[in-house]
């Protein structure tokens, strides 16, 4: 069923990148292990994947960081993308390859000077919020080179690029304005001297509309791990 999975998306992918005169090597596959436990994630990893996504810090812990879990110290790189509380921090520095979702000045300067005392260059996207819900986290769209001009001369951290999380809808073709919109963001930046190679855009249910838009990163979980539970709240 897992290997399915992933084959049914990296065509996909491939089949997208086609469309969009792209090389699917281009589009980096993000395999979201939200509620998803080591066993499941050490298959994944044998099925090839390398790169995994979590959404909460003390969730990836677990996975991470401990021996027990059976794919610690695999090479493999893990991605922070949801959104980080300022108390989390210190361990989603130690945990993390790439943060995906700073979304805040303050953040980043907590970001930096935990990556310095840890002598680590800490990668990092901007979040930026192109819908106006509430539940969405991220830059406004008039502070986006403003955040660029201040995080970049951050010693420790090194902007790799943008991320968005649109709104969901049913038919993904309802979220390409989001993506083309984050895409002439990156572009804009570029034409002002900043060097973004990473746009993180696309989910289970619209990755393919992402990465006709430019998409480097799609993170999916369902597509490839099923449906999840629903967390009690």
């Amino acid at each position: 069923m897992l290997s399915d999975n992933i084959k049914k998306v990296r065509q996909r992918i491939a089949q997208a990148a086609m469309k969009a005169g792209r090389s699917s090597n281009d589009v980096r596959l993000i395999a979201v292990t939200k509620q998803v436990d080591a066993e499941a994630i050490r298959e994944a990893v044998h099925l090839g994947l390398t790169e995994f996504g979590e959404s909460r810090v003390q969730a990836a812990a677990g996975k991470i960081s401990n021996p027990g879990s059976e794919i610690f110290d695999t090479g493999i790189t893990w991605h922070l993308i949801g959104h980080l509380q300022k108390n989390k921090v210190k361990t989603a520095v130690e945990l993390f390859d790439l943060i995906h979702s700073v979304d805040s000045e303050e953040l980043a300067e907590l970001l930096d000077k935990h990556a310095g005392r840890a002598g680590k260059t800490q990668k990092i996207l901007l979040q930026v919020k192109l819908s106006d819900e509430v539940s969405k986290y991220g830059i406004s769209k008039c502070n986006i080179m403003k955040m660029l001009e201040t995080i970049g001369d951050f010693k420790n951290l090194e902007i790799e690029g943008l991320m968005a999380i649109p709104p969901y809808f049913e038919d993904p073709e309802m979220a390409r304005p989001y993506f083309r919109e984050l895409r002439h963001f990156k572009e804009e930046a570029e034409k002002a001297g900043f060097h973004l190679q990473e746009l993180s855009m696309g989910m289970s249910n619209d990755f393919e509309v992402a990465i006709e838009e430019g998409a480097t990163m799609v993170r999916v979980g369902t597509a490839i791990f099923g449906e999840r539970k629903k967390e009690a709240r």
